[in-house]
């Protein structure tokens, strides 16, 4: 699921192009720069950026230190990524999402709009962007960290200590 909507979702790049390229010619060639452009740049990629973050931890593209990563065995690669997803990602998931939905919502009972003159109106639907990409990221930390802990504790009772057999990751 995540993968498909990341898939889809990836075509909002392309969209955030044509906006910077219409932005840039009719500033440069016509001479009429205009706000709603540049707000709906940053609203496009905000919304790429946080509804992308759990296609990425899906699609295992996040950034890691692979210098060391790369020097570790499977077992211990698994280890690390269990723990890291325990102790770190989920509170920090939890956090912005608990924290994120008033931060909504009172954009929204406020009506807040772009301050800016002929800037954009529904402020709230921005910034509902943030629990909505942790909401997603925290659905792909889940889906890894059950990926991983069937890794390191196969059900069936086999032992995983053979070189290969945590290709699972």
């Amino acid at each position: 699921m995540l993968r498909r909507f990341g898939d889809a979702l990836s075509w909002i790049w392309l969209a955030l192009l044509v906006v910077i390229v219409v932005n840039v010619v009719a500033r440069y060639a016509f001479g009429e720069g205009r706000i709603e452009f540049e707000e709906i740049q940053w609203h496009l990629y905000a919304t790429g950026f946080m509804l992308g973050l759990g296609y990425c931890l899906e699609a295992d593209e996040h950034v890691r230190v692979d210098v060391l990563h790369e020097r570790l065995g499977l077992r211990m690669q698994a280890w690390i990524e269990l723990y890291g997803i325990l102790l770190l990602l989920l509170p920090f998931v939890v956090l912005m999402f608990v924290f994120g939905i008033p931060f909504v919502v009172e954009s929204y009972e406020m009506h807040e709009v772009s301050q800016a003159p002929g800037g954009l109106p529904l402020r709230w639907l921005i910034k509902a962007m943030l629990p909505l990409g942790f909401l997603l990221l925290g659905v792909a930390a889940i889906t890894r960290l059950t990926r991983v802990w069937r890794c390191l504790f196969p059900s069936n009772g086999t032992h995983r200590d053979a070189p290969g057999n945590l290709r699972c990751l």
